[in-house]
């Protein structure tokens, strides 16, 4: 018979019954949002994990440290509660424990905008996870380095993360939430860089049931991509069904309440109201970085729009007029007009010294170049032709 652990030995033992006590209590504080006590009960209890199973115990631990973190407190303790559980775990030799909680402190690192410690820690993991072959694992960390390298504005090493995720996870089964995290990363990526919004509905779709199926708090940010995604396909009266049916209703409030006011402003092209909207619910969009980066190319598109129908019908017009008539500071319509005559959006030119925009008219589109570019396309094939015979005859001599 083995002597029992060092350090144990003045321990009473850990029934089933204590873990759900432990675990009931748990629960208790993170409904209260009590994150400073279940901090110390994670820390007081994990002596009393090393009496029990590594397999439960490491089960235990990443709930403990789950319910903690899900309730978003930031407190600026949650890296280091994981690091010293990282740290508790490495010592005791428990390895499943500390590969978890590393891939938890990669999106804690996300979470926090400590890019570069995510990314190295996920190498590292990544490497160990492979020689395991622990797929299950490695979804959830190539997922997080997506979502790091996306946020880096890294996006081929954020797609080809999400790829990998995407094919390890056919070939294990996986849990509705990590499913649901897949798909509202792929509708991220389609719409933020590949403009696809179709697409990226439908994965906020998939994400925003698959979210709601397990009572995830996440489930509103999926409604709310799905939502923007109709605004910016201009498809106005999508936006209020979608709102009112049946999954989506529970989930009405202010969130769902900004998102109909843009879209309402979007649809009836009132650049001023629109703007007015965003900055009335400035604390329900600044939080999500994605969120901000479409709306406010939402709003140069309407700006851009709402300027070429005001300055379409003149050769020459004042820019002081023109950001009367849009109800928009000067400096800002100055600015705009000069954006949208280098991109070409514009045919025209700024007089600085007395503030006219002067626009040219549109000539017809010269053709030379096209009947050029066919005659010589032209003369290419009959030179290639003669080419071909003269080998023949080439032969046959």
């Amino acid at each position: 018979m083995l002597p029992p652990a060092s350090g144990t030995n003045s321990l009473p033992a850990v029934s089933d019954s204590n873990l759900e006590q432990i675990l009931c209590e748990a629960k208790e504080m993170a409904l209260r949002k009590d994150h400073e006590n279940l901090r110390q009960l994670i820390i007081e209890n994990r002596p009393k994990l090393l009496l029990v199973s590594k397999a439960k115990a490491a089960k235990m631990v990443r709930t403990l440290i789950d319910l903690y973190l899900d309730m978003e407190a930031r407190t600026g303790m949650e890296i280091q509660l994981c690091k010293d559980c990282i740290e508790w775990a490495t010592t005791e030799k428990r390895i499943f424990l500390r590969q978890n909680l590393q891939a938890r402190l990669v999106e804690l690192y996300f979470n926090f905008g400590q890019y570069q410690d995510g990314i190295d820690l996920a190498a590292k993991l990544l490497d160990e996870l492979k020689k395991v072959d622990d797929k299950s694992l490695l979804v959830e960390v190539f997922l997080h380095e997506s979502r790091i390298y996306h946020a880096l504005n890294n996006i081929s090493k954020a797609r080809a993360s999400l790829t990998s995720a995407r094919t390890t996870v056919t070939t294990i089964y996986c849990p509705p939430k990590l499913q649901a995290q897949l798909d509202l990363q792929s509708g991220i990526i389609h719409a933020s860089e590949e403009k696809d919004f179709k697409t990226a509905y439908s994965y906020f779709y998939e994400a925003f049931e698959g979210f709601d199926s397990v009572s995830s708090p996440h489930a509103l940010r999926a409604l709310k991509y799905m939502l923007l995604c109709k605004i910016i396909m201009n498809q106005a009266d999508e936006v209020r069904s979608i709102v009112s049916g049946k999954l989506a209703l529970k989930y009405n409030g202010r969130d769902i309440d900004a998102l109909k006011s843009v879209s309402s402003a979007y649809h009836e092209k009132q650049l001023l109201t629109y703007k007015n909207h965003v900055q009335q619910y400035k604390d329900v969009f600044e939080a999500d970085k994605i969120m901000v980066h479409h709306l406010k190319k939402l709003y140069d598109k309407l700006m851009e729009q709402n300027l070429c129908r005001v300055v379409q019908p003149y050769s020459k017009v004042h820019v002081n007029k023109v950001a009367e008539l849009i109800e928009l500071p000067e400096s800002d319509v100055e600015k705009k007009l000069s954006q949208m005559i280098l991109d070409g959006a514009l045919r025209g030119t700024i007089d600085q010294g007395s503030g006219v925009l002067e626009l040219f008219q549109m000539d017809d589109k010269d053709k030379t170049y096209e009947s050029i570019l066919e005659t010589v396309l032209s003369l290419e094939k009959v030179m290639n032709c003669l080419y071909d015979k003269s080998k023949k005859l080439t032969y046959l001599n």
